[in-house]
């Protein structure tokens, strides 16, 4: 199979990368200009608001299935970015759709969209379904819905083979220190090493949320690839929601210093909703993909990087 991963820079692209590679893919990704993407696999820069640099790239590369993971992922970025995330996140979905309508032999398109599209959830309605209504709660989610709509609209109207997913909370090495168990672990890290006070400053630590390991996440992504079925939504996700202070509590039991906990009143979010669990069985059944890799040894892995960045100063 040739795949092409559009938007391979991110965290979770270079993961993606390096599974297909193992499972006997050929691979080629996209960048932006902006961007460094160190792979060993032919490598294009791409901006998709620009549709003709999207055709140039498909009918040089002639992919059986585009990862399309090309997105302003940021909930923040898209309150002070309204525009550019709608551009980017919907405008961008619809130049890619196109592009693989003109196609002679149009690949099969995978499109990533976010747990983040249900939004406001009733206590009555976990653990999330596909079909649970979509109350989206900020701009990032109302676009990835508006994506994934035109992906099934595309696939009713012009019989295109398009698979969207709806990835809830995913970590791992590699990934920022703007998403909750990085910065943990990083606090962590900077306190095991002298650099901070032993204390991690928290938010709200009784909220629940749906973590897996972004390995196990590519690892959907490439079986929803070969064998989900066209015009349907997955959710991706293991399935069991734990709460911000038990991971934390992991974290602290996996450092080697004592730390103190201290509530910031800053990290605050009132209107956080108090569970999100996802319902995999849609996945597992078409699929028999389920989550393998503990949360103990996804944030062991997390640990580690950053207590190596602190050992370089950064």
């Amino acid at each position: 199979m040739k795949a092409l991963i559009i938007g391979a820079a991110g965290f979770v692209g270079k993961f993606l990368i390096s599974h297909l590679l193992e499972e006997g893919w050929d691979v080629s990704a996209t960048r932006l200009p902006s961007e460094t993407l160190d792979a060993d696999v032919p490598i294009y820069e791409l901006d998709i608001l620009a549709p003709p640099d999207i055709d140039a790239i498909l009918e040089k590369v002639g992919p059986d299935c585009i990862f399309h993971l090309a997105a302003q992922s940021s909930v923040e970025a898209s309150w002070k970015q309204p525009a550019l995330t709608a551009d980017i996140n919907i405008k961008g979905a619809v130049n890619l759709l196109e592009a693989v309508r003109k196609m002679q032999k149009p690949p099969r398109v995978l499109l990533i969209g976010s747990g983040e599209e249900y939004g406001y959830i009733l206590p009555e309605e976990l653990p999330i379904r596909e079909d649970t209504p979509l109350r989206p709660g900020n701009v990032y989610a109302a676009t990835k819905i508006a994506q994934g709509m035109l992906g099934q609209i595309y696939a009713r109207a012009y019989g295109l083979e398009i698979v969207i997913v709806r990835a809830f909370n995913h970590a791992g090495p590699g990934q920022t220190d703007t998403f909750v168990l990085p910065e943990f672990c990083k606090q962590a890290a900077m306190i095991e090493a002298g650099l901070s006070p032993p204390v991690i400053k928290v938010g709200n630590l009784e909220v629940k949320r749906d973590f897996t390991d972004v390995r196990d996440i590519v690892r959907a992504y490439r079986l929803l690839a070969e064998k989900g079925e066209s015009g349907s939504v997955y959710n991706v996700g293991s399935g069991k929601a734990v709460s911000i202070g038990e991971l934390l509590e992991k974290i602290l039991a996996l450092s080697n210093t004592e730390i103190a906990i201290e509530q910031n009143p800053l990290r605050m979010r009132l209107s956080d909703t108090p569970v999100i669990e996802a319902d995999i069985s849609r996945i597992y059944e078409q699929t028999g993909w389920k989550p393998e890799i503990p949360m103990e040894s996804t944030l062991a892995d997390i640990l580690d990087e950053w207590r190596e960045r602190a050992k370089r100063g950064k």
